[in-house]
């Protein structure tokens, strides 16, 4: 689905683009999370979107996912390293929201330190 296969940033947008797998990352930043815990605080998610994320982000390396040896069977889900790696743009992502896209249209038309 990339234009350049070659591109570092058509690759990377291949990933983090498709819907809610941003949101999904920055829920996991808070820890090991259960399947049950993310539905509930990703509000809107399907069940299916959700189950196809994070299986996508397994796959990427993203997320790893952990069956505990219980009973009933438990099954948490957590960043990677090549996850936590992504944590910076979506800090970048909120600091860019909150600065241009809240508030009165005219403040976001005003440059910071004008």
């Amino acid at each position: 689905m990339a234009v350049d296969p070659e591109c570092p940033v058509c690759r990377t947008a291949d990933i983090v683009c498709a819907k809610w797998t941003l949101l999904v990352v920055r829920e996991l930043d808070e820890g090991r999370s259960r399947f049950c815990e993310l539905e509930r605080s990703l509000t809107g998610i399907s069940p299916r979107t959700l189950s196809l994320r994070l299986r996508e982000l397994e796959q990427e390396g993203i997320v790893e996912r952990q069956q505990l040896p219980e009973l009933p069977p438990r099954v948490e889900y957590a960043l990677t390293d090549k996850g936590r790696a992504l944590l910076p743009m979506i800090e970048d992502m909120r600091c860019f929201g909150e600065q241009w896209l809240e508030g009165a249209a005219d403040t976001a038309l005003v440059a910071p330190g004008a």
